[in-house]
C-alpha cells in the first residue's frame, strides 16, 4: 500500500541546512497497523507528514496503492489527502462554533458531497465511536476522550484506505487513552491500515508492528509479539 524508496527531506531555514530524513526506506502492507516511535527530533513527525501527504520529499520515491505520488503537485496532493488518508491529530482540531455533527460532516464537504448524503454518513460514522446522541453539542461540552472520537469518526467519514494518527493520545489520561486505542483496533479488525506516531511505548504495544526513527533513519522495525488487545 505505501512504499518509500530512499526518502529524504532536508529543511532550509537561512544558511542552514536541516536533514530530517535521510533515505528512509519503508513498506506498509493493506491492514497493518504500524505505530512509529522516536525521541522528539527524530524525524518522526517529518515521516507521518509525508505518508500522509501534508509534506514533500526532497529526494527519493513515494508510491501509494500502486502509484507514484513523487511529484504531483499541491491541488493533487490534497485531492488524494481527501480521497485516501484520514487524519487524527493530538490536539484535535474541531472547530469550536460547529457542533460535533457539522465538524465530521467537513471532509465531506471539502468533497462536494450533497448536503443529506453527508449528514447520514456523519451519523453512521458518530455511530461507530459511541457519539450519536451527541451531535447537537459543541466541541466545548465534552470531554477530551470524547473530542478525539470526534476527531476519527471524521477521518473515517471518507471512508479512507489509511488512517493516520499523530500522538493520539497525547492529551488524554489512561482510561480514555484505552479507549481510543480500542476503536483504533476496531477500525484495524475490519481492514483499515491504521499508521499511529506515538513516543508512548505502551501505547505502541496497542499496534502489529513498531518502526523506530532516529536522527532521520529507520532503525529497528519488528512485530509487536505480546500486543496490548482491548
Amino acid at each position: 500500500m505505501i512504499t518509500l524508496q530512499n526518502v529524504s527531506k532536508t529543511y532550509n531555514t537561512g544558511k542552514i541546512k536541516f536533514t530530517a530524513l535521510n533515505g528512509v526506506n519503508l513498506k506498509v502492507e493493506k491492514g497493518e497497523f504500524t505505530c512509529i516511535m522516536g525521541p522528539s527530533g527524530s524525524g518522526k513527525s517529518t515521516l507521518m507528514n509525508i505518508i500522509g501527504c501534508l509534506d514533500v520529499l526532497t529526494s527519493g520515491k513515494y508510491f501509494l496503492n500502486n502509484h507514484e505520488i513523487t511529484h504531483l503537485a499541491g491541488n493533487e496532493l490534497a485531492r488524494i489527502r481527501n480521497k485516501e488518508i484520514g487524519f487524527v491529530f493530538q490536539s484535535f482540531n474541531l472547530l469550536p462554533k460547529l457542533t460535533i455533527l457539522e465538524n465530521v460532516e467537513l471532509p465531506m464537504q471539502y468533497a462536494g458531497v450533497a448536503a443529506g448524503k453527508r449528514r447520514r454518513i456523519a451519523k453512521r460514522s458518530l455511530d461507530k465511536v459511541g457519539l450519536l446522541n451527541w451531535v447537537h453539542h459543541n466541541p466545548g461540552e465534552i470531554s477530551g476522550g470524547q473530542r478525539q472520537r470526534v476527531a476519527i469518526a471524521r477521518a473515517l467519514v471518507n471512508n479512507p484506505s489509511i488512517l493516520v494518527a499523530d500522538e493520539p493520545t497525547g492529551n488524554l489520561d489512561t482510561k480514555s487513552s484505552e479507549e481510543i486505542m480500542r476503536i483504533f483496533q476496531q477500525l484495524n479488525d475490519m481492514g483499515t491500515t491504521v499508521i499511529m506516531v506515538t513516543h508512548e511505548p505502551d501505547i505502541a504495544l496497542h499496534g502489529k508492528r513498531i518502526v523506530t526513527v532516529r536522527d532521520g533513519v529507520i532503525g529497528d522495525d519488528y512485530i509487536v509479539r505480546n500486543r496490548t488487545v482491548l
